[in-house]
């Protein structure tokens, strides 16, 4: 069976996909077919209604029409977290199933959102550039504007599946107190981990020095921290983004460290990536230009927190474990669009 993977982020021949799933049940071999860095537009049309599944990175784009094209395909498994390329309705109604990866790189994620916050409370990369830049004048405590004590700060958690929860615990392990946000889990959620909790987004900005975030984008979340929100926080918070960008609207984020609400950010992700699609923005020519106002307050990384090698090993062997269980026992490992997953290429509603 062909399992389709365009725009690959690996070079070598699938050996961590093969390895992982060997020979699935029946004695039906996996044929894994990677094209390294290749957009799927450039692959040869006849791939696509030769393959029985795909495993998709976060360039490929998988809508209605790309879907169409997968003839034969019994289920996609989106390499990664977030799962808003591909088109979950339509999958469903074709009866392709859509799994993703939501247990890799839990710890890089939660150690790079701690890490951002903790460049900026602790003036590390300020420090380190002004330094740099003048031997002399450079050696001054006073250089980073956010410097502050964690121990005793209000961490504010926006979404508490997974990544957030490892986050909130690193949080908790600095002496910072943890508030969070999320509707979606249960009553007890906050006695069972000595979290703090609270039942609106307008009361978590109130009260938090920290806002982290670790929500899904999905139309619910899509541009929730906006001026609105803004106007609720709390003066000189700090923001912390290792989410997915299109949750914060930047202009309102701009707008915030301008006019001094917010104290700083820090973003592994923007609503545009790379960063060279919003390289106009206000907020970007501004950081970009060292503007005097922004100095030492806005901290970028390039969509990096996911990674180390060991993640991405991981990743790619979940993928293909993820497959295996699809194509060969029926099984469907965290599948993500059951709620519109037609059975009418043998799936089973409770599968």
């Amino acid at each position: 069976m062909r399992v389709l993977i365009p725009d690959a982020k690996f070079t070598d021949p699938a050996a961590i996909e093969r390895e992982a799933v060997g020979t699935l049940t029946g004695g039906s071999a996996l044929s894994f077919i990677p094209h390294h860095e290749v957009p799927q537009a450039d692959i040869a049309p006849g791939e696509w209604p030769s393959c029985e599944a795909v495993i998709a990175y976060d360039e490929v784009r998988l809508d209605a029409s790309w879907l169409k094209r997968l003839e034969r395909c019994r289920v996609v498994v989106r390499a990664g977290v977030g799962f808003d390329n591909v088109d979950l309705e339509t999958a469903g109604a074709l009866g392709i199933a859509v799994c993703n990866v939501p247990d890799y790189g839990t710890t890089e994620v939660a150690d790079h959102a701690i890490a951002m916050l903790l460049t900026l409370t602790r003036g590390t990369a300020t420090y380190d550039a002004a330094i740099r830049a003048d031997l002399d004048k450079g050696w001054h405590f006073a250089q980073a504007p956010l410097v502050r004590r964690t121990r005793g700060l209000v961490f504010g958690v926006v979404g508490l599946g997974r990544i957030g929860l490892a986050t909130a615990l690193r949080a908790k392990a600095f002496g910072m107190e943890v508030l969070f946000y999320d509707p979606y889990k249960p009553t007890g959620t906050d006695l069972a981990l000595g979290f703090r909790r609270v039942d609106s987004l307008s009361a978590l900005m109130a009260e938090s020095d920290v806002v982290s975030l670790h929500t899904p984008l999905t139309p619910e979340t899509r541009g929730m921290i906006n001026a609105e929100a803004f106007a609720d926080a709390k003066t000189g918070q700090i923001l912390v983004n290792t989410a997915r960008g299109p949750v914060v609207v930047l202009d309102a984020l701009f707008d915030a460290l301008r006019n001094g609400r917010l104290a700083g950010a820090a973003l592994d992700v923007i609503p545009e990536e790379p960063v060279t699609r919003m390289a106009e923005h206000p907020l970007i020519r501004a950081w970009r230009a060292e503007e005097p106002w922004i100095a030492g307050r806005l901290l970028l990384s390039p969509h990096a927190a996911f990674f180390a090698p060991e993640s991405i090993r991981d990743l790619r062997r979940k993928s293909a474990e993820t497959v295996a269980a699809a194509l060969g026992t029926g099984r469907l490992v965290n599948c993500v669009n059951r709620a519109w997953l037609s059975p009418q290429r043998g799936w089973s509603t409770t599968a």
